[in-house]
């Protein structure tokens, strides 16, 4: 991921039915290499879908699953290269560097264990982590 493909995320977010002509022009690209991206954002499970909200349906505060992820990197990581990562990544809040047994701490959210669980999977494949650790927020 990329800041094009942040940009794109941040867009989606606030205007899921935006065309790809549309999308293209706001951040630069052409129609088709908007909808590339868009693709292998889906592709990679960053983007898990699109729907309509309904006002009687629209979830609440607390709707989101808040995870704090206890972080080891592998032995060969790069903290810096980590951290870039981690900016880059949506659902992430706040990556703190921490004594003891992990490196870092993030805080994240995401919509659903899915969600989760494909973060977690980032981690290990693209963040760097060796070892990850992670507790739900209650409240």
């Amino acid at each position: 991921m990329d800041t094009i493909d942040s940009l794109i995320l941040k867009i989606l977010g606030q205007e899921a039915r935006i065309s790809f002509s549309d999308l293209g022009r706001r951040i630069g690209l052409s129609t088709n290499a908007a909808s590339a991206r868009v693709r292998r954002l889906e592709d990679d499970g960053v983007i898990l879908g699109y729907q309509a909200i309904l006002a009687d349906d629209a979830a609440g505060p607390g709707s989101n699953l808040e995870a704090f992820i206890d972080i080891r990197l592998k032995p060969d990581a790069d903290s810096a290269t980590f951290l870039a990562w981690a900016k880059t990544t949506p659902a992430v809040r706040d990556a703190v560097h921490v004594t003891g047994p992990y490196d870092y701490i993030l805080h994240a959210v995401v919509p659903t264990t899915k969600a989760l669980d494909q973060l977690l999977r980032l981690l290990k494949s693209e963040g760097g982590a060796a070892q990850t650790q992670t507790r739900l927020a209650l409240r």
